[in-house]
């Protein structure tokens, strides 16, 4: 789950750059969006971001695992994400990195 100022356009900016279909729901009380987006058994959830409960970027990093970490870096910097950590070597073989989404959330990649 990520915190986000808007979760729907959050969630279809990853369904674009994961070509993955974005579902959406409208809470019919307070009228707040949530959506989401599935890819490869993996599902990634946008909230409403609330200051005082759960603020934008202040969401646990979820590390995709990928087969290329450099290539799918730059497929994420050249999708619009920037810079956040790494790349980082954390074991022989295995490295990290974060980026920061459009949207201000923090992910993780992890791979050869």
């Amino acid at each position: 789950m990520a915190f986000a100022d808007n979760p729907e356009a959050s969630a279809r900016w990853w369904g674009e750059v994961l070509d993955s279909p974005v579902k959406t729901d409208v809470n019919d009380d307070t009228s707040a969006v949530y959506a989401w987006v599935q890819a490869g058994g993996i599902e990634l959830g946008f909230h409403p971001a609330d200051d005082e409960r759960n603020p934008r970027g202040g969401s646990p990093v979820v590390y995709w695992g990928v087969d290329d970490l450099d290539q799918a870096r730059d497929h994420l910097l050249a999708a619009g994400c920037k810079h956040h950590r790494g790349p980082l070597l954390i074991e022989p073989g295995r490295r990290i990195a974060q980026l920061r989404d459009p949207f201000g959330a923090i992910v993780g990649i992890e791979g050869p």
